[in-house]
């Protein structure tokens, strides 16, 4: 018998953590709701989050499985420590704020529409608890506390890191700043956001949207394809520097146009400008392939037009991944856009000291320059194409192009090819005539 009672002690052990593990599963999503509001020496920390993310908390239960409220009212302050300050990190200026104390708890039902604002959120939290008579169950059940920091001011400059991504696999939090006498700030973010800024300075939004964009342009495919397009003739910094500073300026206008909402707000615009840069890769591409004279010189002229009236396009594609994170530039829009475009140009910069050494070496030693052109470029136009189609047929389901075949997409560089290798023939011929004219 002792030799089977380690092995009995463990199996016992194991079914009891499986069966409390599954009365408690994580959930799958998880939506948090905050306030925070500071006035005189206090800051209120107001939070609602779904009492069945609380997971290691036995839930008393009535007869056919209701919450049993009254007993279940002891612990709540005990599982708002654990679960939710002990996690969420406040600061007043540089100082991180001491643990909180706990004013009131609540339970609510999923329906209640109290946090739709503060006053009305921090009076239905200091209300009496439901009775039991409610018939809650404690899946369908909102958990909301009221927490209260000590600070030296309300006009202090506060951040915040609401650490609570453990409540569910998805956790998003809807988060409202409250300065004295100022207007709301609304926040929504998914996860761990970091060191979030209330009311950020200026130097804060700058920095922040420079490493946005500096990481945006390393991390997008089709921004980094487009740029290898206009590299590829080139490869030398000075003769690139028409052609990015006219992509930058582009995509600069439409960016900052998409911030203030200049742009269109249909449904069917995203798709549209994920097409269209698609399409502008698949078109430099092929450029890059036929844009030769007669002697096989790489056709430099008009280059930065292109790049200009692409880079519109492409400033749509960047505005997009800003929606969700321009809610971080308090008040400094307009330096928060600038400093993200200057991201995306630190970014463009490292990408040109990459590649043109790196191309240079390899029309030396790997292929011929003409050769190494038409494959690199046939290798991108190639995956640009794909994702031409694939976006195309996604745009084709707004009904923009009930009557549109797809089989004419595909006429569409080859038509621009057409035009370009048409004018280049035309300018080639009156260039020769004017030679034969001056001999």
């Amino acid at each position: 018998m002792r030799a089977f009672r380690l092995p009995l002690f463990l199996t016992i052990l194991f079914f009891t953590l499986e069966s409390s593990g599954a009365a408690h599963e994580v959930p799958s999503d998880a939506t948090v709701h905050a306030f925070v509001k500071p006035a005189g020496e206090r800051l209120q920390l107001l939070v609602r989050v779904p009492l069945r993310a609380i997971r290691d908390l036995d839930f008393p239960e009535i007869e056919r499985g209701y919450l049993d409220v009254e007993k279940l009212a002891p612990r709540l302050p005990d599982a708002a420590t654990l679960w939710i300050s002990d996690f969420v990190a406040i600061y007043e200026g540089d100082t991180r704020l001491p643990k909180p104390r706990i004013v009131s708890t609540q339970v609510s039902i999923e329906s209640d529409r109290s946090f739709a604002s503060f006053e009305e959120a921090l009076a239905h939290v200091s209300a009496p608890k439901p009775a039991n008579r409610e018939n809650l169950f404690w899946n369908q059940v909102l958990f909301d506390v009221l927490f209260e920091y000590p600070i030296h001011s309300d006009r202090s400059r506060f951040s915040i890191r609401p650490r609570l991504e453990r409540l569910a696999a998805r956790v998003t939090t809807v988060l409202r700043f409250l300065p004295p006498g100022g207007a709301v700030r609304a926040y929504e973010f998914a996860g761990d956001p970091g060191l979030v800024p209330l009311d950020p300075r200026w130097s804060q939004a700058a920095w922040r949207f420079i490493e946005l964009g500096f990481f945006h342009i390393l991390d997008g495919t089709d921004h980094l394809l487009f740029l290898l397009c206009l590299v590829i003739p080139f490869r030398r910094l000075r003769a690139l520097i028409g052609v990015v500073t006219a992509f930058t300026a582009a995509h600069s206008i439409t960016l900052i146009a998409s911030a203030y909402n200049l742009g269109p707000g249909a449904l069917w615009f995203p798709p549209l400008i994920e097409t269209l840069i698609a399409l502008s890769i698949v078109y430099m591409a092929v450029e890059n392939i036929i844009g030769w004279d007669a002697v096989g010189n790489k056709v430099t002229r008009e280059r930065w037009m292109m790049a200009f009236g692409f880079g519109l396009v492409h400033g749509f594609g960047f505005s997009f991944a800003l929606r969700e994170t321009l809610q971080f530039a308090g008040s400094h829009l307009l330096t928060s856009l600038l400093s993200f475009n200057l991201g995306v140009e630190l970014g463009q910069l490292l990408v040109l000291v990459v590649l043109i050494p790196l191309l240079e070496a390899c029309f030396r030693f790997v292929a011929a320059e003409r050769i190494g052109t038409i494959i690199l470029s046939a290798f991108v136009a190639h995956t640009a194409w794909h994702w031409l189609v694939e976006r195309a047929d996604h745009l084709r389901k707004f009904n923009l192009w009930t009557a549109f075949d797809m089989r004419w997409l595909a006429l569409i560089p080859i038509a621009a090819g057409g035009v370009w290798a048409a004018l280049r023939l035309r300018r080639g011929r009156t260039d020769k005539g004017r030679g034969e004219a001056g001999e």
